[in-house]
This record gives structure tokens, sequence and C-alpha cells, in this order.
């Protein structure tokens, strides 16, 4: 058994538009990072990103970004407090797609969790916070509206 999901949701702006909302740290800290994002996603760089639900800003290896298209990075696994297993990542893809007139279909999906009861309730906790993510990023690109503030704080 493998752990890993799949979300996706459409978004009624360009995939120009969408991208760049997740690539810009100043945009991605008004709708995702309730506690801001430090660096643009770019092939090679490293980033940091802060949520207050989860305090303390978490490291973000970018390992390919193809504008418009594709950004996979790699971010670690949350074992939960006082765990001692070993630290490691997980990998995230997120693909854009352009779809309709205007339109894009962005799908974010994430792999690599050890086989365990703990790797399991990540998997399940990540999966609901990308679904939250892309429902948030809708919310700000079509209405502007943050739907993450004073969600978790």
């Amino acid at each position: 058994m493998e752990l890993k999901f799949r979300v996706a949701g459409h978004i009624a702006k360009p995939v120009s538009e969408v991208f760049e909302a997740v690539v810009n740290p100043e945009q991605l800290s008004r709708y995702f990072t309730t506690g801001g994002a430090k660096g643009r996603l770019e092939t090679g760089a490293t980033v940091t990103w802060d949520f207050h639900d989860f305090p303390g800003a978490f490291p973000v290896k970018v390992i390919e970004v193809i504008k418009d298209e594709k950004i996979v990075f790699q971010w670690a696994a949350d074992e939960g407090k006082g765990s001692n297993a070993p630290k490691y990542d997980t990998m995230v893809t997120m693909a854009f797609e352009p779809v309709d007139t205007g339109r894009t279909l962005v799908t974010i999906s994430e792999e690599g969790w050890r086989q365990t009861q703990t790797g399991l309730k990540s998997s399940y906790g990540n999966c609901e916070g990308w679904t939250g993510a892309l429902c948030a990023m809708k919310a700000w690109l079509e209405h502007g509206i943050n739907l993450r503030e004073g969600f978790y704080k």
C-alpha cells in the first residue's frame, strides 16, 4: 500500500494568473500561508512557508518549476509531536491545466509517507489541508476573499 492522494479543483482565472498566485510569495501569503511565505518558487530554491495552525516556518525544497504547468517540491512529513522516527520528506506536485475559456484546473498530489499509522494520519491531514488550499485559492482569485483569515487563530 502506497500512501498518496490527489485533489483537484477549477478556478475561473487564466492559468498564468493562477500559477503566479502560487509561485509569488506575496500572493501566496494573502490566501494560504497564514504566517507568510518567503521566497519565490523557482527550481532549486528553498523557500519558507509559515502557518498559524502549525507554528514555525517550514522549509520547502523546490525540485522543479515549469512556468504555467507544474511545480514539484519536497517538505517534511509530519510525524507528530514527540516522535522519535527519523525525519523524511514527502513530494508534492501541483499541475496547472488551462480548460475552457479562462479557467484553470489545479491538481495537487502528495506522496511518500511511511506506511505506518502515523504516516496514514499525516497523509489525511495534508489531504485536508490541500483541499482547503484549493478552496482558499479559488475564493481569493475569483472573489478577493481570504478564507483562512481567522480560521485557525
